[in-house]
């Protein structure tokens, strides 16, 4: 028994064990074909459990079928190549544009019933890959020009609304670097137990997918655009249990950018987060800045924040779009922030202002409920747009400490009660162009 799955002896039918394909686990051999054996035989069982045992195994993109789970014992390490050769060009998403390609080290199209789990790691050697972004490695960033521009040039396309072909990617397909792990219009999908560490980009990308759990995963990365797990266009996700030291956010909810992703209208909802740690990253539970489909009917509760830039934050601008509405954050420890304990901002590109239309994002029916802020930089920043006020925002039972308080403006109706702060300077609250307060804060 682990995490609460029974798993096969290997004498049993429907399992697979990566060495007898010819899996060797030194590290430096390549592993893609083996792993490409062991998946084909799971799936002329009719599915079953991979199993990879403790070792270092270098290998290319695992692409999982149906009916299958991807069992990596304690001391079993997966090493992505970092070799364009071993990740073929795949239908993908972006930061919330759909596009084809690298893919991932573990992957998985429109599958169901597809699980990662165990305790061992997937190391995506994200050094090979974060100098194609040209920015984190000056010294090679002229090497990662001609993909930037082909990039620049193809999202120009999309956003119109020109057909695009999947080999008119190759060409970009540098700069895209992959996430660790992406689970792309799968049903069932179950993450337990693994570490994901070094990822190129997002760590665990579930991006049009229903019924997905993660659980009691540690999730470590030092790059750029290392979101721990991004949870894109999906519904009826579970998260809990799980640590993040990331270089960007933790859990972040998306639902698409700007004219591709109103184009593609694809909800993110019913997102319950809980029991969580997050040590460092931009954001401990953020929402957007991608919310083109909307979001709704997100919970999460009992998390740990300590040292990240900000410990709840919702961001959209005018471009974006869509709805997020029906959110509750309770029962935070924020500690540390480096930034704004609290945001909720309309305005995460400053843009001209314009008549409320589909481009319009907006906020409504937001709860912050029994919060413990501890030495933030600033308590919170709270900005809706003047064309398009929050509304229904509501703060309860909220004690802070911080350098600076909270700025509210443009919320069409807010409700205060017991929030209690105390900055080192300036006032307790600035608000500016609200509609209607409800009791009033001390």
């Amino acid at each position: 028994m682990l995490f609460g799955l029974t798993l096969p002896l290997a004498s049993a039918p429907g399992f697979t064990n990566v060495r007898d394909h010819g899996a060797i686990p030194d590290g430096a051999a390549n592993n893609t074909a083996a792993f490409e054996r062991a998946v084909a035989a799971c799936a002329a069982l009719g599915g079953g459990t991979i199993c990879v045992p403790a070792g270092r195994y270098l290998t290319g993109s695992i692409r999982l079928e149906s009916n299958q789970t991807l069992w990596l014992e304690a001391g079993a390490e997966l090493l992505y190549s970092g070799d364009p050769a071993d990740s073929p060009i795949v239908p993908s998403r972006w930061e919330g544009t759909r596009v084809h390609g690298r893919a991932p080290l573990v992957y998985a199209y429109e599958r169901e019933n597809v699980s990662i789990v165990g305790r061992g790691r997937l190391n995506g050697q994200g050094s090979n890959w974060w100098w194609r972004n040209g920015v984190h490695d000056p010294l090679r960033a002229q090497s990662a020009l001609a993909a930037i521009h082909a990039w620049k040039s193809l999202y120009a396309q999309i956003e119109a609304g020109e057909p695009v072909g999947p080999g008119a990617f190759l060409a970009a397909s540098d700069f895209l670097r992959p996430s660790l792990v992406q689970f792309n219009g799968c049903r069932n999908v179950l993450v337990e137990g693994v570490t994901l560490t070094e990822s190129p980009m997002w760590m665990l990308h579930p991006v049009f997918c229903e019924n997905v759990v993660v659980r009691g995963v540690t999730l470590i990365s030092t790059g750029p655009n290392g979101d721990g797990i991004s949870v894109d266009s999906s519904r009826d996700v579970r998260i809990s249990d799980c640590f993040f030291d990331t270089g960007d956010d933790c859990v972040v909810i998306k639902s698409g950018r700007d004219a591709d992703g109103r184009r593609t209208a694809r909800p993110t909802e019913n997102v319950a987060i809980a029991n969580c740690v997050m040590h460092r990253g931009h954001g401990a539970v953020v929402v957007g800045s991608e919310t083109a489909g909307g979001i709704r009917n997100v919970v999460a509760s009992n998390i740990v924040s300590r040292g990240t830039d900000r410990g709840i934050r919702i961001k959209s601008m005018r471009g974006r779009g869509g709805v997020v509405e029906n959110l509750r954050f309770e029962n935070f420890v924020i500690e540390d922030a480096l930034k704004e304990a609290l945001e909720i901002n309309a305005l995460y590109q400053p843009t001209a202002e314009e008549p409320v239309s589909e481009r319009t994002p907006a906020f409504r029916n937001i709860s912050l409920s029994n919060l413990t802020i501890v030495n933030a930089e600033r308590v919170a920043r709270i900005e809706g747009l003047p064309e398009q006020p929050i509304t229904g925002l509501r703060l309860a039972n909220i004690t802070a400490t911080g350098r600076t308080g909270v700025h509210c403006e443009h919320v069409a109706d807010l409700d205060i009660r017991d929030v209690h702060v105390d900055p080192a300077s300036g006032p307790a609250f600035d608000y500016r162009h609200i509609g209607v307060l409800r009791p009033a804060a001390t």
